[in-house]
């Protein structure tokens, strides 16, 4: 059987494809740091679940994390860096004294977390003699457009789709497959109640369309380096900003050969 590491999987989406992973046939390791729900998931999808407590934002769990799912099931095919997490601090506050530093969790878990998670998933695709494996991130619309509400949020978004399109041609050369979604609205427990309650139907994108996006890519090697945006029914697969100038797309598609001689 596939082998999948599924990260906030114990509620909304990573749930959602933690059950549809294991209806497929999948093995599944579901992690959070959310050790009641977590438990509680894999026990209602049975033995081909497996649950692992996970902060994302620390190296040791993430990599503790790797180790137990191969320890249980002996590969890894399909890594979904779901987990995620808004804002804990405005950046707009006023100080009436010396400002300290801020809450940057955010960027912590929705950011630095899914390079954590690349890396190790990279590590361990290494050794599925040469299958490979794929990672897909969660990132949101608010990585491709703007979130004034929660822009600690957004720049994480913004960043894991630059992480996506740098990697991804460089990883394909090893059979990694790297790519993301960008859901809209979805109602899951990382939407504030208010927002719950108040959203007009039709602008909500159901979970089916995320799932249908994430088993795209589990389904069709060819999708590599993919942002897969997910609004009402629909995914569209969303192209970089065109280059400004020649000079421009030379820098972005001819000049990797010099970056790489100054880092190596």
């Amino acid at each position: 059987m596939p082998v999948a590491i599924i990260t906030g999987a114990a509620s909304g989406i990573g749930l959602a494809l933690s059950r549809q992973f294991t209806e497929q046939g999948w093995n599944v390791t579901l992690a959070d740091v959310d050790v009641l729900g977590g438990q509680r998931a894999a026990e209602q999808l049975g033995d081909q679940a497996f649950f692992h407590k996970t902060d994302v934002s620390n190296w040791d769990d993430v990599a503790s994390l790797y180790k137990k799912t191969i320890e249980k099931f002996g590969r890894i095919d399909y890594v979904a860096a779901n987990a995620g997490v808004a804002d804990f601090q405005s950046l707009y506050e006023k100080n009436e004294g010396e400002p300290q530093k801020p809450n940057l969790r955010t960027i912590d878990i929705d950011l630095n977390g899914q390079i954590y998670c690349l890396y190790l998933a990279a590590h361990y695709f290494r050794q599925n003699g040469g299958d490979g494996g794929t990672i897909v991130f969660t990132s949101s619309n608010a990585g491709l457009y703007k979130l004034p509400t929660n822009p600690q949020y957004a720049a994480a978004k913004y960043g894991i789709i630059g992480l996506v399109r740098s990697v991804a041609p460089v990883f394909q050369k090893e059979n990694i497959r790297v790519n993301c979604i960008c859901p809209a609205f979805v109602p899951t427990g990382l939407a504030p109640e208010f927002l719950l309650k108040v959203m007009p139907s039709e602008h909500i994108t159901p979970m089916s369309t995320i799932m249908r996006a994430f088993d795209n890519f589990a389904k069709d090697s060819s999708l590599v380096g993919k942002v897969a945006e997910c609004s009402q029914g629909n995914i569209f697969y969303r192209e970089q900003v065109e280059y400004c100038d020649e000079s421009s797309r030379w820098h972005g598609e001819e000049s990797s050969k010099l970056w790489e001689g100054a880092y190596n």
